[in-house]
């Protein structure tokens, strides 16, 4: 196993962010006090890289990363995609057809 160095704790802001090039891929570190997080710099969704400004991941409020292409939320812990999904319409079969309800 290769460790790199990626910077120290304190290059990172307290609830902030940085970016990284390390062996030639794009690396992402989300500093929660003393715990940092890191992730290769790129959406699983279409491949680009999250950040709109070098270094800049997270949301506004800090409580998520945010995919600058298209808008996916990741938990900071885990990576995990989170956020807004599709806004549901209701449906009724009546003979034979598809009738659709509550689409506000």
């Amino acid at each position: 196993m290769t460790e790199h160095t990626l910077c120290q704790l304190d290059d990172i802001d307290d609830g902030g962010s940085a970016g990284f090039e390390v062996a030639g891929k794009l690396v992402m570190a989300i500093r929660q006090g003393d715990t940092v997080f890191a992730y290769v710099n790129s959406c699983p969704h279409v491949g680009t890289p999250l950040d709109m400004w070098p270094g800049r991941f997270l949301t506004r409020d800090g409580e998520y990363i945010l995919c600058a292409t298209h808008g996916a939320l990741f938990r900071i812990e885990d990576g995990h995609c989170v956020g807004r999904g599709l806004t549901p319409i209701g449906t009724r079969i009546e003979n034979g057809a598809v009738n659709i309800f509550n689409i506000d």
